[in-house]
């Protein structure tokens, strides 16, 4: 862990080389982020964007020692190119990869490459940055979207100890639910934990999503499908995998898919059978994870982008995660000064709102 966060840190492209991968994914354990590893930037440019080209940005410190990466690329929007970081649209949480409390420096130190166009992009799409940073004012923008995302502290307790914080309604609805379950038929809660699992655990989790959703979900649409696919591979040989299916009487019923990374479980998505929704196998499937989120003493169980009210009955702590449209110091030079009154105009952060909805 390193101590002490710079007061200033100067920014320059890096080479793509083992070197660097190894630096980047150094970085992504102190930011506890699962979407900021090279492992899932990988897939998501090999699937979600074939088409981008990678620009990584490193941030040393006095000493030279690399304290951040902007894992970017410039994207063509209207007559300007715009910078984004690599992973938007499936990623949950982006921005720099570093330890949280170096992200002030490492988001001024984006600012001055803008400035010095160390980085080919007057304009920044900063998408789904996380709290509680003042990404608008460090990167000189304006904030076009901000999404809750709910966090469940562990903070040393056993699940019961939790549970014996929330109300006497909640509590016993979770053991209730779960032992009427048990009573009614024969309950199988399965991890995936080995290769050969995983394709036909896959193809359960996206029919049971796609039998709850439909058309109201594009979480494994087009592309989304292969990535997921790829990317669940790669998590389950680094240990980061958590792919769970409830099975009642020997036929699935619900499924959890996610991530441990950072000491925290993240829940990305699931899916659960219709006809069984009076038996709540999905409720009672999100409990055995915060179960074993408890069980296992890690930190946090994350609920990620949503507020739904499932969310909040687990939890009331709300970590939201912001997009800033930002573009360089204006009167630095003339591009950037009209990249400065595009950003700021109404209609192109109307625009910028539609280019984070497409993803």
């Amino acid at each position: 862990m390193q101590h002490g966060s710079p007061s200033r840190l100067t920014a320059e492209l890096l080479p793509q080389d083992d070197v660097t991968r190894a630096e980047w994914s150094r970085l992504a354990e102190l930011a506890g982020n699962v979407f900021a590893t090279p492992e899932w930037v990988d897939v998501w440019c090999e699937y979600a964007a074939p088409e981008a080209r990678p620009l990584l940005v490193g941030c040393r410190d006095a000493d030279g020692v690399l304290r951040a990466l902007l894992p970017l690329h410039a994207q063509r929007f209207g007559p300007l190119r715009v910078l984004r970081f690599l992973g938007h649209g499936a990623s949950d949480e982006l921005g720099p990869v570093c330890e949280p409390a170096d992200r002030d420096a490492a988001a001024t130190a984006l600012r001055d490459a803008m400035d010095a166009r160390v980085v080919p992009g007057a304009v920044l799409l900063a998408e789904r940055m996380p709290f509680p940073t003042p990404w608008a004012s460090l990167l000189g923008g304006h904030v076009i979207a901000s999404e809750p995302s709910p966090v469940l502290p562990v903070e040393g307790r056993t699940f019961e100890e939790f549970l014996m914080s929330r109300s006497r309604g909640f509590r016993n609805q979770v053991r209730r639910i779960e032992r009427r379950l048990a009573e009614q038929h024969e309950v199988e809660v399965h991890l995936v934990d080995q290769p050969d699992e995983l394709s036909a655990a896959m193809d359960v989790l996206y029919e049971l999503h796609a039998g709850r959703w439909g058309d109201e979900s594009d979480a494994f649409a087009g592309a989304a499908d292969a990535l997921h696919r790829a990317f669940a591979a790669v998590a389950l040989e680094r240990g980061w995998l958590r792919l769970w299916t409830l099975r009642l009487d020997g036929q699935p019923a619900a499924s959890w898919y996610g991530f441990r990374f950072g000491r925290a479980d993240s829940f990305y998505q699931s899916g659960r059978d219709r006809d069984r929704d009076d038996l709540m196998v999905g409720a009672i499937l999100l409990a055995r994870t915060v179960r074993a989120t408890f069980d296992d003493g890690l930190e946090e169980y994350r609920f990620l982008r949503g507020n739904e009210s499932y969310k909040r009955r687990w939890t009331s702590e709300d970590r939201p995660v912001v997009s800033v449209l930002a573009h360089g110091r204006a009167g630095t030079r003339p591009i950037v000064a009209g990249a400065a009154a595009l950003a700021g105009s109404p209609r192109v952060r109307t625009a910028a709102r539609r280019l984070l909805d497409r993803g």
